[in-house]
């Protein structure tokens, strides 16, 4: 859970970063405007009306930010500071002096942040094969200069020398500052390069590459699109959930029968009951009644977004290992359903949280947890594994891949120096106020016995 002492907004800005999504400022706009640009005259799945919501370049939420992604000057000197009154009162002065509302853990926590992340890779990776990096969404290049930096000074020098480091970025002014940011060392920038593109696109990728290499994915789960479906009670059909305007402004919710392919992808994945129906294969007369009576609604989201991206980086890098990070669980959530997101605004300095998320028409973040286990089912789905295993139950095989998911304490404990990120007294930023936060390792093998 998250510390006590953080609201869900306290989280999301220690524990953000924005998209991989250009950054252009254009102004403010009319709620009336919003509407019309999101959700035209043919009603939109919820997963294009989020997408929109956040990416239009016109007028989703992450264009309407200023073009600066959060940089501090230096690291933070956590050893100098006496405990948590001192870390706080430090990290809101950083935030008084910067343009931008938000740093990131591994720009908070540099090189710290980084380093772990780069032990975690030279553990498990094969170091006979030259090593090749992507990493979505870079942010301003802190993560991939930090991990260089490590492989660097602890990795043969071979790995270094032959490593390749690419950034899928759709931001032309962030892939600017990411090769800014690692040509600091000019050793780094001949094994660095940016590729200005969406990384769920498939025809991005080119061929298939059999090759091994890792992909690295910091906060961006949280603010992929998600699709909703509803049922009005316990044993009504699942349906799905669209969204409509009225007289140009209104906007509401339209329901249709189940027939868009990823939504049946995720339902097949989380083996909900019935998926085309909704009701239970084994449903009773008591039950029917109890529905009737005590009609009990029900939303689920599903992570469509994240399930695309996986069956893109799936397809075009079957041998790919994978490092992501990300909430595992959001507080305060007011919107229905599992695995339901946040809604957050910023006015006036002061941010408040929306009840629907049908209220985000450009001004307002929307961001999610990330079911680690349902992360993990959709990883060997798209591997190919978990479809295996349903066409031919007879036969045993073991996983394709290798799946890990650590608690970011754990996971630096692990990898990281927590003696980096702890003050005289013992209290660390790091392990203590990210409680709410994981990271997942994910790794092929050729085991199918």
């Amino acid at each position: 859970m998250a510390p006590l002492s953080f609201s869900s907004r306290n989280l999301k800005t220690l524990f953000y970063k924005p998209r991989v999504i250009p950054f252009e400022f254009l102004g403010q706009h009319s709620s009336a405007l919003f509407s019309t640009h999101i959700v035209g005259d043919t009603p939109i799945l919820v997963r294009d009306f989020i997408h929109k919501a956040l990416y239009d370049p016109n007028v989703g939420y992450f264009s309407q930010k200023s073009a600066s992604v959060g940089v501090l000057d230096r690291s933070i000197k956590f050893n100098q500071l006496q405990g948590r009154k001192a870390y706080m009162k430090h990290l809101d002065k950083i935030y008084k002096q910067s343009d931008v509302s938000w740093f990131t853990p591994v720009e908070l926590f540099k090189p710290w942040y980084a380093h772990g992340i780069a032990e975690a890779i030279l553990r498990t990776t094969n170091l006979s094969v030259p090593l090749k990096i992507y990493e979505i969404g870079g942010g301003s290049g802190t993560c991939a200069k930090g991990i260089l930096d490590y492989i660097k000074l602890n990795a043969p020098t071979r790995v270094y020398d032959n490593i390749s480091y690419i950034s899928v970025e759709i931001s032309s002014s962030l892939a600017a500052k990411q090769i800014q940011t690692v040509g600091e060392v000019d050793s780094h920038s001949s094994k660095f390069r940016v590729e200005c593109r969406d990384a769920a696109d498939r025809s991005g990728w080119g061929d298939v590459n059999e090759q091994p290499c890792w992909v690295i994915m910091l906060e961006v789960l949280d603010n992929l699109p998600h699709d909703l479906i509803y049922s009005e009670n316990q044993i009504s059909p699942w349906t799905e959930v669209w969204v409509e305007s009225k007289e140009g402004e209104k906007l509401s919710e339209l329901y249709r029968p189940i027939q868009d392919s990823l939504i049946k992808s995720c339902m097949e994945i989380i083996d909900m009951p019935d998926a085309t129906t909704g009701g239970s294969r084994v449903s009773s007369a008591m039950k029917s009644i109890w529905a009737k009576v005590f009609p009990k609604p029900r939303w689920c989201w599903l992570p469509t977004g994240c399930l695309k991206l996986l069956e893109v980086l799936h397809g075009a890098l079957p041998k790919m290992s994978l490092i992501a990070s990300d909430f595992s669980y959001l507080p305060d959530v007011k919107i229905p359903g599992e695995r339901a997101p946040l809604v957050s605004t910023k006015k006036d300095g002061s941010s408040s949280d929306y009840n629907s998320y049908l209220d985000a028409k450009g001004d307002a973040d929307i961001f999610f947890p990330t079911d680690f286990l349902l992360l993990e089912q959709m990883d060997h789905y798209c591997s190919g594994w978990m479809k295996q295993q349903k066409d031919d139950t007879s036969l045993k095989r073991g996983k394709k891949r290798r799946t890990l998911s650590l608690d970011t304490a754990a996971f630096m404990e692990e990898f990281g120096l927590p003696t980096k990120t702890r003050t005289k007294d013992g209290y660390n930023p790091l392990l203590d106020d990210f409680k709410n936060t994981k990271f997942y390792l994910s790794v092929p093998t050729h085991n199918i016995k």
